[in-house]
């Protein structure tokens, strides 16, 4: 099968790679793809390995080579041997308003029935009282935890 993404290494990046290697002092994950790069290369220094040979040289999944291989094309050097930034934003749950209405429930009076508060209870009353659509008991936790505070 022709190989759609061909590594045509530089000196300077084989060198680097070398280094890289050599010293091994890096994650397991980056010397992987650092060799993987090595043995792909299709350069006149380059051992040109199918990634049949190389899958098997590394007891890797042949698409691991595709990805390394397709990854550096496509982004360069870094972008092969790191992992991808994380892109995600995470929308809090509880803000500044939020929170201090938990506190004033965590400080308040527990339920009819019921000794003390419970996560589950707390959330449970923040989404009865419209504070937020909803919430997991496992926010409610974490919440409490940053402000040092206690349900019991």
């Amino acid at each position: 099968m022709k190989k759609k993404y061909i590594v045509d290494l530089t000196d300077k990046e084989r060198q680097e790679l070398e280094d890289l290697v050599s010293s091994g002092k890096s994650l397991a994950r980056k010397l992987t793809r650092a060799r993987i790069l090595m043995k792909a290369s299709s350069g006149p220094a380059g051992p040109n390995w199918s990634d049949e040979q190389i899958s098997q040289a590394f007891d890797i999944g042949r698409a691991t080579v595709e990805r390394v291989r397709k990854r550096f094309v496509e982004g360069g050097l870094e972008s092969a041997l790191n992992n991808k930034k994380k892109n995600r934003i995470y929308q809090r749950k509880l803000d500044g308003v939020g929170e201090a209405h938990l506190i004033s429930l965590v400080c308040g009076q527990s339920p009819e029935g019921y000794q003390r508060w419970t996560l589950r209870l707390l959330a449970d009353q923040l989404v009865k009282l419209e504070y937020v659509d909803s919430i997991c008991h496992e926010t409610v936790r974490q919440t409490l935890k940053k402000m040092s505070l206690s349900p019991g």
